[in-house]
């Protein structure tokens, strides 16, 4: 099996967790072309002036669900818990350059029922779901939820455009194949959970490398958060995105 530049980022995570009590990793486009931040709004790119390895210390990605809260992916939020000076940013296109809206994260609540399990060399979850709480509202559209339906959706980041690159830092988007629960379940085994996952990906077109805990869009309406896969568009491993459970956590 081989290992992945995302993986390596989750593994990574793993011993720092292991020395700091807390986790890390990241997850980016791969396909798509150059997507424009005004588009989306409501989406944030998660950072920290320790996390070095990137501009602007991007590490994950979330959705504005409203005026202070940010719906991601619990991997993202043990990054966060790990790291200090935690920020979301909106409205900025490249993460290596200025602007947009800056908020500090004063509170993190991962969903109480996330897990991790090891699939080979990389890390598996299931109710990969947080939210970050905001030091103060931001005045910005929310993001709208939908339900995931035909057979295509929209996967939006700032992330790698190919497994070896990892140096885009520029938002991207790309259209995604909506994919039966079989799809992931044949190479993932009982580590995908169709009541809470979602499949989606192809070898053309897949999240990767700084992307966790951003969208899956149908219609412009979220249906899922970017979670894990072997892989960044490893032929036969489709990206698992997380299903929006009810948020009361």
């Amino acid at each position: 099996m081989n290992f992945s530049p995302r993986r390596a980022a989750v593994v990574l995570a793993a011993a720092l967790s292991c020395a700091l009590g807390q986790a890390t990793t990241a997850h980016a486009i791969i396909g798509g072309a150059p997507a424009h931040p005004a588009s989306y709004p409501w989406l944030g790119a998660i950072g920290s002036p320790a996390f070095a390895t990137r501009p602007g210390g991007q590490f994950c990605a979330g959705s504005l669900i409203a005026p202070d809260r940010v719906l991601t992916a619990a991997h993202c939020a043990l990054t966060a818990k790990g790291l200090p000076f935690t920020t979301v940013t909106f409205g900025r296109g490249d993460v290596a350059a200025g602007g947009g809206i800056t908020v500090p994260v004063t509170d993190i609540r991962l969903h109480p029922k996330f897990s991790i399990a090891l699939y080979g060399l990389d890390l598996a979850y299931r109710y990969d779901v947080a939210i970050l709480v905001l030091k103060t509202p931001v005045n910005l559209p929310t993001v709208k939820f939908g339900v995931p339906h035909g057979h295509s959706a929209t996967i939006v980041g700032w992330g790698a455009t190919s497994e070896p690159d990892q140096s885009n830092t520029a938002l991207r988007s790309a259209t995604v194949p909506l994919l039966s629960d079989d799809r992931c379940i044949t190479p993932y085994g009982d580590q995908y959970d169709p009541s809470t996952a979602l499949c989606a990906g192809s070898p053309t077109a897949d999240t990767g490398e700084y992307d966790s805990g951003g969208p899956l869009l149908v219609d412009g309406e979220l249906v899922g958060i970017t979670s894990w896969a072997k892989g960044d568009g490893e032929p036969g491993y489709p990206g698992v995105y997380q299903r929006i459970p009810p948020l009361n956590f």
